[in-house]
This record gives structure tokens, C-alpha cells and sequence, in this order.
């Protein structure tokens, strides 16, 4: 015994980090989360099979979108507003130098176990210089730089000094577009003593600002012109006038909008570790805006370092920059105005590069560190060129389905079994050991601050009818609980305590439809767990493909795309029809002789989403849809009979491949590392450092394996990874601190 423990004295086994297996001993491990939503089956043999731990830190977790083109967004460039290639701030008429931001001094509570936004203030502050006006009360505005023919022409016409007060006449106007043309000042120009020049000064000022400024020949000061603000005109009768309503967004000008290049103002958002919506609503309640107003191809990751392109309706460019000072853990850059919009779906994929941690292998033990990272290649490459070849199959991620107790689609299903006031109780539910009196006093405990928040809210709305805080991010939560308790004024009594269908009508539109796709979502993971197990990667009489994509009949290239990217059939009474409802996403089946051609594989194969206007497979998979959604674990629903009298549960059905694989290849490195403190990729905001730091020595034997690999939008990098690791991957799970 007394060898054997020396042994592991100098070759001690694997250790790693506390993971969710961990931590939530008591509760559910992902294992048993993914055999409850479907996820069963594996493509490839478990000998390439590897233990490590994901997202032990956030930007462990990178993720860029790929565009429709296929180019992967990255950050490029920070507002600098003054420095700008298309646009200009205005300077004050006085020429006072404008100020950088002062600091946010409002302290955070910080996670013991999580990086808080310093990191990226640090980044941020090393990668631009923001500049806010001196002048609160209105925020500078980005106005259009003169072409070097127009100023040319005014200083030509005017000369240096009034040719720049002119131009700062005009900025001000911009800047303070509430003020009446008296508040603001007139400049006078030298003597032009020919008429000639006298009207082509008139016309130059009318052409080169937009009628935004008004000219006249002053009768008692012969030849010299007056140039001052024009007179507010209704934006309706004359669309040339720029105004700015209350939240900063220029009125219906199209004239204006079409000059900065469309009324829509895109860009890039930089993210970490924040939801998506969770930073959209902090931009829009600092610009006053709705949210709906914000459109983007899709949602991203929490737990994470996201980059993705974002499109707002008619907000001015300089609005949005000026809020990266107030920024913690975001940052907006690389903005541009269009003229159209984003949709869902909009993109190519995601480009996802991963830092594997604490990785184990089996067979390691006892071995000397050399020989370990020896095993560590040999393995991981041979799971990567599975992975790269024989792909994974395309299951719903477990972030499908929810982060509480009773899942989405247990929700979805009550909601097409036409049980509403059940969908809210599950929307409503919680855990006892969520609320605040059941946490660690100590300071550490293992629920997230804003889970424990929600619970207590909703326990308070439930025993008394008061609104508590909700967590900005619980926004169905927040919903039902404001509609259901709407009050008489008069008499106090409640007016919609029991409009089930009013209050789940009440939830922002994407965020109801997830309850009735996560249940389509349960329906297609265990159709296609059964596929799998019953025909694995062999094509059979029956299987559905989609029409097109063989050389049939051309593919309609403007789909409409769902939140995961797949292609959507639309019902004809949907509130947000296509342009073109004849563009459907159609399927058939493929007769005997054409499944044993050849001309088909496995990666050609589709399952529907259940559905009124799909197919089901005709063959023994299509009978299972019957059978699964017909038992209790699949709600007693009938496949064929998907039509509801609420058009939000009447739900058409899509296609979704069986089988997944990554766009380009797979790039893969095995590394060393120190501590879980050690980054060992870089975020594309620290690219834009000035200064980039060096690599530290690394004297401890803790292996890593880095990945970059891309996929489509529909699928998801959770369900890639488990088939790479063979089910060896679990997500960390940080203690959450519950000071304030």
C-alpha cells in the first residue's frame, strides 16, 4: 500500500474544477437533463473519449457570427466619433473642448469565482478615447461631413473664418434642435459686391446644408449676407428638415436618413458574459426606445465572449457610441448605417473557439507528464477527424430547454393542450431552495443572485398581489405577473385575474414562441435519437430531403428563418408574413431505388419539427412521431392535428437536418497552463489593445485543448462538443456570492 501511495504522490490523478456534477450533486446532471430532452445517442465510438471542464471561464467561450457572405464578425474598431470616414461630431459654436467621460463610480457585487467587467473597462480604456459633450442637455450629434468640393465652395464663396462658423452654425442647429432660430447666432460675411457671387453664396448654403440654414442680403449693410437658422418647418410638407423627437431618433426626414445611408443603424456588439436581451434592454432604456426596435440575427450565449451584428430603427450613430462609457461587460463599435434591416436567421453560422480546461484521459494514470500530453494528442486528434468526417448529431442544446425545474417544453406542451393557466404556473414556478432565507449567510452560496431574486419576487406576488423586483432578464415572468394583476382604479378589484391566454399574450412574441419550439424541440431530439438507432448513418426508402438541394428544382434562397436558423413554413394567417408566401422550404420522401443510388447520405436527411404543413418520414420513423407524441411523456397530442384556435400555438412545422458537421474543418491544439486564470486565447477586444501581453512560463502540468471550428446557424456548439468528447465535456459551475 505504501508504494501505491507514492505513486499517486508523483503521478496523482486527474483532478478538475467543480462542474454542475458536482455542485448540484442533489439536483439533475446533465446527463440525465439530456436523456430527458432526447439527447441519447452518439455517432462515433466512445475510445476517443475525454473528460475536461467547459467554461471554467467565460472567455473560454468565444463566439463570432459568420455572415451571410462568409466572413467571421469580429470587433474592428471602438467609436471614435471625432475620427470617423463618413461622419463628424459637431463642435460647440463656442469651441470649448469637449471632456472624456467621467467614470462610473456605482460599484458592482463581484463574484468570487467570476472575472466582473474591470477586465473589459481595462480593454476599453486602452483601445479608445470616448468623448461626451460638455453639455448634458443635448448630446452631441453626428452630422454629415462636407465633401471636399463643398467646402471648396464655401471657403471659395466666404472665406476660412466665416466658411468654419458657418459650418459651426450648423452643427449647432443639429446639437439643439428644440432651440428657436433667434436662440442661436447669425453670421455675417464679408462684402460680396457682385450679384453674380451674391447668388451663388445663396445657392451654395441652400444645396450644402439641406435649407437647414437661411440666407439674406442685408438691405443696411450693402453686399454682405446674413446666413442663420432656418425657420422649423413641418417635417411632413418639407422632408428635408432633420428633427430630433424626444428620444434622440430623427424624425421621418427620409431626405436625411437616405444622406447618413439608410434609417437603419447597424453594428456590432461585443459581449461578455451577458445575455443578449439583457444588454438591449439597458441600451434602449438609455435611449428611451422600445426594445421590439432592435432586431439581430440571433440570441448568443451568456455564459461567454459573443460578437454580433445588431441593426436599431432610426437612432443617431453618436447616441449609441456614448453609452459605451456606461458599458459593464458590452461594447458597441463598427457602426454603419443601411437601409435595411437584420433578420432572424441572417448569418452563415458561428465561428466558435473553445478552451477546453482540466482535461483527463482515460489511460493517463501514473503516466509521467510527457507522456500525457503524448496520450492528450493521439486522442484528441483522432476525435477531432470523427468529428470532421462523421459529424454529430444535430440535437436541441439543453439551453433549448430552459435553466429551471420545469422546462420550456413542459410549458409548450400545456400550452398546445390548451392547459394556459398550466403554462403560467410552470412559467411561475420555482424552487424552495431558491429563496433568500434557504441561501448560504456566509456569503457563498450556489444560486446565481438572479435566480434567488426571482423566486422571491414571485413567492411575494403570489402571497400578496405586489409587484417585487424581477431581474431585468425574467421578462415573461415580469409580464404575466403585471397583467394579471391590472387593477379597477375605482373599486380595487382585479380586471384579468384569470385571462390565462391575455397574460402569455402579454409575453414579448419570440420569447412565447420558445415555449411551444422547445416542446417541437423534445419531438425532434427523440425522433432523431430512434433514426439514429434504428438506421444509423444508412439511407432507407421513406426518409425525407429537401426539395432542391440535389439539382431538383432551385432551393428558394430568401427564406424565412426561425430563432435557431432553421427555414420556417409559415401559416397564411401569421401576423408577420413573408413578402412572398409562395416560398415555402418543401421535402418528399425518397422511394427505395433512390434511397440505395448513392446520390444521398446521411447529411442530406431531415426530420420535421411537428407540424400542420410537414411531412413525416414514410417509414416506420414517420409511425414513431405518432407514438411518442401520443404517450404521456409526449403530451397526448397528435401529430396530425396541429392546428389551434390560437394562432400562436398553431404551429406549421419545419426541417431540421438529422445530422451536423462543421463548416471548414476543425483547427485543434493541445496546450499547457498554469492556473484556471491563465486566458489562453485572446477576446477580440484585447486584440485592440495597444499593449498585448506575453504568454506567462508554464511550470504546471494541467492540460488544455483548444478548438476553432464553424457552424451552421441552426446548430448548437454544446451538442458538437459532446459528440468531439464522447459525452466527457460538463459545463462549470461558479458559487455565486450573494453580498451586495
Amino acid at each position: 500500500m505504501a508504494g501505491k501511495h507514492e505513486l499517486d504522490e508523483e503521478h496523482p490523478p486527474c483532478k478538475r474544477a467543480k462542474t454542475e456534477d458536482d455542485i448540484l450533486s442533489h439536483e439533475k446532471g446533465e446527463t440525465d437533463q439530456e436523456r430527458e430532452v432526447g439527447i441519447t445517442a452518439f455517432v462515433s465510438h466512445k475510445s476517443t473519449r475525454f473528460e475536461c471542464v467547459v467554461k471554467q471561464r467565460y472567455t473560454d467561450f468565444l463566439v463570432n457570427e459568420i455572415l451571410p457572405n462568409g466572413k467571421v464578425l469580429h470587433l474592428n474598431q471602438l467609436p471614435e466619433p471625432r475620427r470617423r470616414k463618413h461622419y463628424e461630431i459637431a463642435a460647440p459654436i463656442s469651441g470649448d473642448v469637449n471632456e472624456p467621460p467621467a467614470k462610473d463610480s456605482r460599484a458592482d457585487c463581484k463574484d468570487k469565482h467570476e472575472e466582473d467587467s474591470e477586465r473589459l473597462n481595462l480593454a476599453l480604456t486602452s483601445a479608445q478615447t470616448a468623448v461626451t459633450s460638455t453639455d448634458t442637455a443635448d448630446p452631441p450629434v453626428i452630422v454629415p461631413e462636407l465633401s471636399p468640393e463643398e467646402r471648396a465652395d464655401l471657403l471659395e464663396i466666404f472665406g476660412e473664418e466665416v466658411a468654419s462658423n458657418i459650418i459651426k452654425l450648423h452643427a449647432a442647429i443639429l446639437r439643439h434642435p428644440h432651440k428657436k432660430p433667434r436662440d442661436l447666432p447669425t453670421i455675417k460675411s464679408s462684402i460680396i459686391s457682385e450679384k453674380s457671387r451674391r447668388t451663388q453664396a445663396h445657392i451654395a448654403v441652400r444645396k450644402i446644408f439641406k435649407s437647414r440654414l437661411q440666407t439674406e442680403t442685408l438691405q443696411e449693410e450693402n453686399g454682405v449676407i446674413a446666413i442663420k437658422a432656418a425657420p422649423h418647418k413641418n417635417t411632413k410638407s418639407d422632408g428635408r428638415r432633420e428633427q430630433v423627437d424626444d428620444s434622440g431618433a430623427i424624425a421621418k426626414g427620409k431626405v436625411g436618413w437616405n444622406e447618413l445611408g439608410g434609417e437603419y443603424l447597424h453594428f456590432t456588439l461585443y459581449k461578455e458574459n451577458k445575455d443578449t436581451m439583457e444588454v438591449l434592454y439597458f441600451i434602449a432604456s438609455q435611449l428611451k426606445i422600445p426594445v421590439k426596435n432592435f432586431q439581430f440575427a440571433g440570441t448568443k450565449d451568456r455564459r461567454g465572449v459573443t460578437v454580433q451584428r445588431v441593426a436599431i430603427f432610426r437612432v443617431q450613430a453618436n447616441r449609441l457610441v456614448n453609452l459605451n462609457a456606461m458599458a459593464k461587460g458590452w461594447v458597441v463599435g463598427d457602426l454603419e448605417y443601411k437601409k435595411h434591416g437584420l433578420e432572424l436567421g441572417e448569418l452563415l453560422g458561428n465561428e466558435f473557439t473553445l478552451t477546453l480546461r482540466e482535461c483527463c484521459f482515460d489511460g493517463d494514470r501514473g503516466m509521467d507528464h510527457a507522456k500525457r500530453l503524448e496520450k492528450a494528442s493521439e486522442i484528441v486528434s483522432k476525435a477531432t477527424e470523427a468529428f470532421r468526417t462523421k459529424g454529430f448529431l444535430n440535437y436541441y442544446g439543453l439551453q433549448r430547454f430552459g435553466t429551471f425545474s420545469t422546462g420550456t417544453h413542459v410549458t409548450g406542451m400545456k400550452m398546445l393542450q390548451g392547459d394556459l393557466e398550466g403554462a403560467i404556473n410552470n412559467i411561475l414556478a420555482y424552487s424552495p431552495d431558491h429563496l433568500p432565507e434557504n441561501q448560504d449567510h456566509h456569503g457563498m452560496t450556489k444560486v446565481p443572485q438572479d435566480d434567488i431574486n426571482r423566486a422571491d419576487a414571485i413567492r411575494t406576488w403570489r402571497e400578496t398581489g405586489k409587484l417585487g423586483h424581477m431581474p431585468r432578464r425574467f421578462q415573461a415572468e415580469y409580464s404575466i405577473m403585471q397583467y394579471l394583476s391590472k387593477k379597477n382604479k375605482k373599486t380595487g378589484e382585479l380586471l384579468q385575474s384569470n385571462d390565462w391566454q391575455g397574460a402569455l399574450s402579454a409575453i414579448q412574441r419570440n420569447l412565447r414562441m420558445m415555449y411551444v419550439h422547445a416542446y417541437q424541440s423534445l419531438v425532434w431530439n427523440t425522433v432523431a435519437g430512434r433514426r439514429w438507432e434504428v438506421h444509423g448513418e444508412k439511407v432507407v426508402e421513406g426518409d425525407l430531403v429537401i426539395i432542391g438541394e440535389k439539382g431538383e428544382e432551385d432551393m428558394p434562397k430568401d427564406e424565412d428563418i426561425d430563432e435557431d436558423g432553421e427555414p420556417i413554413i409559415r401559416p397564411a394567417e401569421h401576423d408577420q408574413a413573408p413578402a412572398n408566401e409562395d416560398r415555402f422550404t418543401r421535402a418528399r420522401p425518397l422511394s427505395k431505388e433512390e434511397a440505395e443510388s448513392g446520390k444521398y447520405d446521411i447529411f442530406d436527411v431531415v426530420l420535421p419539427q411537428p407540424g400542420y404543413d410537414v411531412l413525416y418520414p414514410a417509414n416506420e420513423i414517420g409511425k414513431f412521431y405518432e407514438e411518442f407524441m401520443g404517450s404521456v411523456e409526449g403530451g397526448n397530442l397528435d401529430p396530425h392535428n396541429m392546428r389551434r384556435t390560437w394562432k400562436d400555438v398553431s404551429l406549421s412545422g419545419a426541417y431540421r437536418k438529422l445530422m451536423g458537421r462543421p463548416l471548414n474543418g476543425v483547427e485543434v491544439q493541445v496546450r499547457e497552463y498554469k492556473t484556471f486564470e491563465d486566458q489562453l486565447v485572446k477576446t477580440d477586444l484585447e486584440k485592440l489593445r495597444t499593449a498585448s501581453e506575453d504568454t506567462a512560463e508554464v511550470d504546471e502540468k494541467k492540460i488544455a485543448v483548444l478548438l476553432k471550428f464553424q457552424l451552421g446557424s441552426s446548430q448548437y456548439a454544446t451538442m458538437a462538443l459532446r459528440e468531439l468528447t464522447g459525452g466527457g465535456a460538463v459545463a462549470f459551475k461558479p458559487d455565486f456570492s450573494t453580498s451586495r
